[in-house]
């Protein structure tokens, strides 16, 4: 279990580095609105990813399956960005799907 706990502690430093790297990108690039939309996206792939960890966690003999908690966090993403006038939608999906290059990078640099 205990490097099960490191993994999911790399694989949130990981998204937080590609993140990190990601938003400045975005500003410098684009503009300030689809920087925050992108950083909004990698805090809600972040939670996601730790929702989803929690879940897969807990599974033994007595659950059977992965919880469906998790996948409230882009439905909240999408409604939030249709919402609010400041935020756009692609960039805050490009911001969540942030943590899959996180994984790519821990299935090929192992520590």
């Amino acid at each position: 279990m205990d490097e099960y706990v490191r993994l999911q502690r790399r694989l949130l430093l990981s998204t937080l580095l590609v993140s990190a790297l990601a938003v400045p990108a975005a500003a410098f690039l684009f503009d300030w609105t689809t920087a925050l939309s992108l950083s909004l996206g990698a805090v809600s792939g972040m939670l996601y990813l730790r929702l989803l960890a929690r879940s897969v966690g807990r599974i033994g003999p007595e659950s059977k399956g992965v919880g469906k908690g998790q996948l409230l966090v882009p439905v909240v993403l999408v409604l939030g960005c249709s919402r609010i006038p400041q935020l756009e939608i692609l960039p805050a999906l490009i911001g969540f799907l942030l943590y899959k290059p996180a994984l790519l990078l821990q299935a090929f640099v192992r520590p």
